[in-house]
């Protein structure tokens, strides 16, 4: 599960061995092999299964879990163990969400837990009790917060090897700024400094003080920057981009799931599909619940057999993706798009995450139950391409109907991890390292597609997005 946003305009969401900590030996055990069905933490009652009861503790991830009857406590658990005293507001999606099922392992020491049905397996081990450090009130002094941070990144960060300085450099750099009677502005800007050329969009820092809302962000490519500096801004340019596309595709032309996709007909000959984003198809607030997520694949699924079943009345020659302006979400989403290119099933990509001990998880892609096409299938990227964006691309690649044209993706693609620091700031990381079925890595430096062609370049953002477009529509009329 990632970031899915809830306006018009999107932003960056805000997917093997990154580093030796990353790795997971050659044999190392694949407990989704061997667990029970998935079943609700907390019943329509409000009660928790008696089956998951007790004290859980993740492996990687910095989790600790009590689950007794009235519901389950969530603590973060490093150099030390607390339970953050928050405000009862979400600095992020993912800081919205709570484990929601589980799956048994035998014995019943262990369990895998998810957010959502087919989500991220997370492995928990039970523990005997609670530590009695758990119930403690946490410091919040600037060298309690800047030792959870530090302790945070340590542990769980996953790709020092790929944007260096590695933690120690960056953190000797914090604490040489870290002081007893520092000031929220002055801790601020410390833990932002380790943070400076990261160049990870999924890693942020997001907090409140001085009456405003925080937030530090970096690795936002090279296009979005320049379109946000640009006149008119990021969404004057998007809506450029939509208004050229819907009158390029004239009376073929749809435009739907809440302004995430558009799609039609080129020269009623080829099929033009672009999305915007994994997920915010519908109205609904509910992020995260089972609700959403069955509201969100129902309507993906609704446009995709409108769309699929117009392409082959159509009698199409070729599809085109346009996953350009992609700004990632829900994973579920990004397996489901290659999942209508395709009547066989395969592994579209793996999943590892620091510090677990796991088996890289096969991500499979099975072939849509609704219409699909098997033919030439061009796959447009750029640099804003990123996360469940990238996703895609990593399991539209596997196809060998699929070509990948355009510029190189971002290079984001871990799930975030979100974790509250004990004065309430919420850090997000990425721990978790996605790769191609051969072991191939694309953190950091994205994905470079099999032909390069300029999708929005600085002297015609908006017109030279639609000369790539027709310019594949060529490529498919010459073959």
């Amino acid at each position: 599960m990632r970031y899915l946003l809830t306006s018009f305009t999107p932003f960056v969401l805000a997917p093997l061995a990154a580093c030796a900590n990353a790795s997971a030996p050659a044999e190392a055990p694949a407990p989704w092999s061997i667990a029970g069905p998935l079943q609700k933490i907390v019943a329509p009652d409000g009660t928790t299964d008696p089956a998951i009861r007790g004290v859980w503790r993740s492996r990687g991830y910095g989790r600790l879990l009590r689950i007794d009857a009235a519901g389950v406590a969530q603590f973060e658990i490093g150099a030390t163990c607390y339970r953050p005293a928050g405000s009862g507001e979400a600095l992020s999606a993912m800081d919205s969400v709570s484990y929601r099922y589980f799956r048994a392992l035998p014995g019943g020491e262990s369990a895998i837990f998810q957010l959502l049905r087919g989500d991220t397996n997370v492995v928990f081990d039970r523990l005997e009790a609670l530590p009695d450090e758990c119930t403690e009130t946490p410091a919040t002094t600037p060298q309690a917060v800047a030792g959870a941070f530090l302790d945070a990144f340590e542990r769980h960060y996953a790709f020092f090897d790929r944007r260096p300085p590695d933690h120690a450099v960056r953190a000797a750099r914090v604490r040489a700024a870290i002081r007893p009677e520092m000031s929220e502005a002055e801790l601020w800007e410390a833990l932002a400094g380790y943070m400076e050329g990261l160049s990870d969009s999924h890693t942020k820092l997001i907090g409140d003080f001085g009456g405003q809302r925080r937030r530090v962000q970096d690795g936002q490519g090279t296009t979005l920057p320049r379109m946000r500096a640009a006149e008119g801004g990021e969404t004057g340019w998007l809506v450029g981009l939509i208004d050229t596309t819907m009158q390029q595709l004239g009376d073929t032309a749809h435009h739907t799931g809440s302004d995430r996709i558009v799609w039609g007909l080129i020269d009623g000959r080829v099929g033009y599909l672009q999305v915007f984003q994994m997920g915010g198809f519908t109205a609904r607030d509910d992020f995260g619940s089972e609700a959403w997520a069955d509201a969100e694949m129902a309507e993906f699924d609704s446009i995709m057999d409108e769309a699929f079943t117009a392409f082959a009345q159509a009698g199409v020659e070729g599809v085109i993706l346009d996953l350009s302006n992609n700004r990632g979400g829900w994973d579920k989403i990004a397996k489901a798009i290659p999942a209508r290119f395709t009547d066989e099933t395969y592994v579209g990509f793996t999943t590892v995450t620091r510090g677990s001990g796991l088996a890289p998880f096969p991500h499979m892609i099975e072939p849509a139950s609704g219409p699909r096409f098997t033919g030439p299938v061009y796959l447009l990227t750029s640099d804003v391409t990123v996360s469940g964006g990238e996703l895609a691309t990593l399991a539209l690649r596997q196809n060998p109907r699929v070509v990948h044209v355009g510029a190189t993706t971002r290079g984001a693609f871990s799930t975030p991890l979100a974790k509250r620091l004990p004065n309430g700031w919420l850090l997000e990381l990425s721990n978790e390292v996605f790769a191609a079925p051969d072991g191939s890595v694309y953190e950091e430096s994205g994905i470079t597609p099999s032909l390069s062609l300029a999708v929005y370049p600085a002297d015609a953002p908006v017109e030279g997005h639609w000369r790539a477009v027709k310019e594949l529509a060529g490529m498919i009329a010459s073959n």
